[in-house]
């Protein structure tokens, strides 16, 4: 498992028709603020502010297709040549990291051929780098460095 030192939150929040909202620096929009998506808020701003990912190699809930059915990764990180280097699968803090979620993301990575493969509930983080022999087991995300 993986440590994660979350910045102290300085999140946009408002509230509007008995809902509450978040501030998506990235996408620069507003979204409905739900369980994952303060788990992938956060962990945008553990990535860009802790181990320092440029916020512009940084692509969030995009569409991928898995054959002929629609689905969309919850964060992705490119390298400094734009091309899929992490691929981070988000879920509520109320969600069990089990082998269904990490099959999810084994799926996403047929699609998005990414080096390094994380799921996180906000709680518990597990990652894993890619190699000829398989997955093996990160016990910590890498700094950000110009790959």
């Amino acid at each position: 498992m993986i440590t994660i030192e979350y910045p102290e939150p300085t999140f946009r929040i408002k509230e509007e028709n008995e809902e509450t909202f978040i501030f998506d620096p990235i996408r620069k929009q507003w979204l409905v603020l739900t369980d994952e998506e303060w788990v992938r808020q956060n962990f945008i701003q553990y990535l860009v502010q802790g181990l320092k990912y440029p916020a512009s190699l940084i692509a969030i809930e995009k569409e991928i297709y898995l054959g002929e059915l629609k689905k969309r990764f919850d964060i992705l990180i490119y390298n400094s040549h734009h091309q899929p280097w992490m691929l981070i699968e988000c879920k509520s803090p109320h969600t069990k990291i089990d082998m269904p979620v990490l099959e999810q993301i084994l799926r996403y990575g047929i699609s998005v051929p990414a080096d390094f493969l994380v799921i996180t509930n906000g709680n518990n983080t597990y990652g894993w780098l890619k190699s000829v022999n398989g997955l093996n087991p990160v016990n910590e995300l890498p700094f950000w460095k110009a790959i």
